[in-house]
């Protein structure tokens, strides 16, 4: 786990891995001692929407996981908002690869999103940045498989790599979490 000591410069730790990977308990249990070790409580930044039965299921099972205590904000699409304006605490964000949909669905689905959703990733980054806050940042890996059959859904793997790559580059920290097990790959 992160051994961020000192927060005048605050971590921002990226945390990936494939689906059912363990990577959301695992950056909850991050957070949690991010925030134990600086006195700070956690603002739990959801991106996801309720679509289906199915997800309704895997969203209460992740608000039921969560302390008590734990502030959530449910947002889609603004990152930065959050980033800049909750009070002071460590923020974790699950997930990018819903976030990154979002966009996509917001932009009508194209390769225009590009630009789109690299400004944004960048905006919420900077926003990070003027907080000062320490984050805990929850995305997926999605290609690391064969290339998908839809255009859909080979665009959305590479915005989604992309927006990564971004999150890494300024991450103090970032792991690999495969099946349940944290793997440091930066620094």
């Amino acid at each position: 786990m992160t051994n961020a000591g000192d927060l005048r410069h605050p971590p921002l730790v990226m945390v990936t891995g494939g689906a059912r990977s363990g990577k959301s308990r695992w950056a909850e249990d991050l957070a949690a001692g991010l925030a134990e070790r600086h006195a700070l409580p956690v603002h739990y930044l959801a991106t996801s929407g309720v679509m289906d039965d199915e997800m309704a299921g895997r969203v209460r099972q992740h608000r039921e996981r969560r302390p008590a205590n734990w502030s959530t904000v449910e947002e889609p699409l603004d990152l930065a908002g959050p980033a800049r304006n909750l009070a002071p605490g460590v923020l974790l964000i699950d997930c990018l690869i819903l976030w990154t949909s979002n966009w996509m669905q917001a932009q009508d689905v194209s390769k225009s999103s590009e630009p789109i959703i690299a400004g944004e990733t960048q905006n919420w980054l900077r926003a990070l940045r003027s907080a000062n806050r320490p984050a805990v940042v929850v995305t997926g890996e999605v290609g690391l498989g064969i290339v998908p059959e839809s255009r859909t859904a080979r665009i959305f793997r590479d915005l989604l790599g992309r927006v990564n790559q971004e999150v890494a580059r300024e991450a103090t920290e970032v792991y690999l979490v495969v099946s349940g097990l944290p793997v440091r790959i930066k620094p």
